[in-house]
């Protein structure tokens, strides 16, 4: 992936540009935005109208819903979902709800959905006409409600949730279909969806070879053993998933609603809490994926972090991703690192974990990167991750309903004033009852974001989304070009999709900047 060109060209079209980037550490260059100085936005219409709501919290609400966006790129499809569409899907598939695990079952001869408050319970027949039942669901669902008296902690009550809908994710494309549509109806161009295309199938595999601790030679043994035969499978895993994704949409119709214009890439999940043969040929089988499917942008290593066996594997789990990178050089990482705070796990174990997951395995990404300051040599890293252009995708609500790190407590205003990229993304929207306007709100609330800073927060997120070609802003055929492209710069963006996707925001904030001055935003 190109990023950003210092020079004449970037400069001029920075400058034309209708809003620019913020200064300081989201300032253009260091947070791999356009080149050329940082403008003063403080006369767009759109900066004006920012400015008379930002203390009103309902008008700022309004105000950053309208907003275009550029990408989520740290979204997990199933977390992504609401309780509520798990129990209408729950419904149509005749699934109970298990009052006892708090979990959405399939029932059985020996286990049928019955009627008594012991048995599970019909989900359509009981559970949502019923005032006690629905509510309680909705929040084993969730971390809505969540309370110290559940006797989970929120933290466990987060990651506790996925185990219970997990009966009900199996139909792909009416997952997607809620979350792009969302994506769509708050501006965002693009977003990068975790998922796990036929994962489990590479981790049988992985489950059956004797491990030896020998990575190459186990990438020869996996491989042979049948990764590449899941590829087809997973392919048409993917054109079913859309095909109903789009059909829900209304896509290509009068009808279509705002997530057909939402560009998708997926990001394969690997499960570090398994053992190593399942790890390594799940590690190994997404990276052959990425090669050969276009829709699938690269890999990231999912489950909670402070897991036992995902903090003492943790090494080796990295110099997996760097065997499979040696094979596939192309492939896209991007890694959840740094997720853990003091108190969560010993000291010890916050040391290292973003260093190596940027060092050993190569990550273009790092998601969370809470812990920072504990690593050895923060501020090292920190220079380390600059000079590298690796973004941070920042989860405002998460960190603090997971790790209780919040506000001042948080490490995003220091990646910002060290020039590392940095993006806001919403990580399980559905298990957080939140959108991504609801980030970009925190993200004013509590560190004091201008208008320029969420503009170059947006562009962050394409530059560094996965997206195949040149970034817009590297391109001196398309400077000085603001309102149409010139010829050259439609050559770009034709050989670019990156490029284009990066156009389509433009547009959208030239747009939403003559809406402001309307007095319709």
């Amino acid at each position: 992936m190109k990023r950003v060109k210092s020079g004449v060209a970037a400069s001029a079209l920075a400058a034309l540009l209708l809003v620019g980037c913020a200064t300081a550490g989201n300032g253009p260059v260091g947070n791999g935005q356009v080149g050329g100085a940082a403008m003063d936005v403080a006369g767009s219409a759109a900066a004006r109208r920012f400015e008379a709501v930002r203390h009103s919290p309902p008008e700022l609400r309004a105000f950053l819903h309208a907003m275009p966006k550029g990408a989520d790129l740290h979204s997990h499809l199933t977390g992504a979902v609401y309780a509520e569409t798990y129990l209408r899907l729950a419904a149509a598939e005749n699934l109970c709800f298990d009052v006892k695990s708090k979990s959405l079952v399939a029932p059985t001869k020996a286990a049928p959905c019955g009627t008594t408050a012991q048995d599970p319970r019909p989900a359509a027949a009981v559970v949502i006409p019923d005032s006690v039942l629905y509510p309680m669901a909705v929040n084993a669902l969730s971390t809505r409600s969540a309370l110290p008296v559940s006797g989970y902690s929120l933290h466990d009550q987060f990651f506790a949730t996925f185990g219970r809908f997990s009966a009900a994710n199996d139909s792909t494309g009416d997952l997607l279909a809620e979350v792009v549509d969302r994506a769509g109806r708050q501006g965002e161009q693009h977003v990068e969806l975790m998922v796990s295309f036929r994962t489990w199938m590479a981790a049988a595999i992985g489950k059956q070879q004797p491990w030896t601790g020998d990575l190459p030679a186990m990438a020869d043994r996996l491989t042979a053993a049948g990764l590449p035969g899941l590829i087809p499978q997973a392919r048409a895993d993917i054109d079913a998933a859309e095909a109903r994704m789009r059909s829900l949409l209304g896509c290509g119709t009068p009808a279509a609603r705002p997530g057909c214009g939402v560009s998708v890439r997926y990001i394969q999940q690997v499960s570090r809490t398994q053992a190593p043969g399942p790890v390594f040929a799940s590690t190994l089988f997404n990276a052959m994926l990425a090669a050969a499917e276009p829709r699938v942008a690269g890999l990231n290593f999912v489950a909670p972090e402070d897991n036992p066996t995902a903090l003492s594997d943790y090494d080796l789990h990295m110099r997996m991703i760097a065997e499979a990178r040696r094979r596939f050089p192309g492939t896209n990482v991007a890694l959840h690192a740094g997720e853990l705070t003091l108190g969560l796990v010993p000291p010890e174990e916050l040391r290292n974990h973003i260093r190596k997951a940027v060092e050993i395995a190569g990550a273009k990404r790092i998601g969370h990167g809470v812990d920072l300051m504990y690593e050895d040599d923060p501020q090292g890293l920190l220079r380390v991750m600059a000079a590298r252009k690796v973004a941070v995708e920042i989860n405002l609500t998460s960190n603090d309903l997971i790790l209780g790190v919040a506000g001042k407590d948080h490490p995003f205003p220091l990646y910002r004033a060290a020039g590392v990229p940095t993006v806001l993304s919403t990580d399980d929207e559905g298990v957080s009852r939140i959108d991504l306007t609801n980030e970009l709100q925190r993200g004013v609330t509590e560190f004091g974001l201008g208008y320029a800073d969420l503009v170059g927060l947006a562009r962050a997120s394409l530059e560094h989304s996965f997206l195949p070609g040149d970034s817009l802003w590297a391109a001196a055929e398309c400077a000085g070009a603001v309102a149409a492209p010139s010829a050259g710069c439609r050559v770009v963006l034709e050989r670019s999709e990156k490029a284009r996707i990066q156009w389509k925001l433009e547009e959208a904030l030239r747009r939403f900047d003559r809406e402001a001055a309307d007095g319709r935003v």
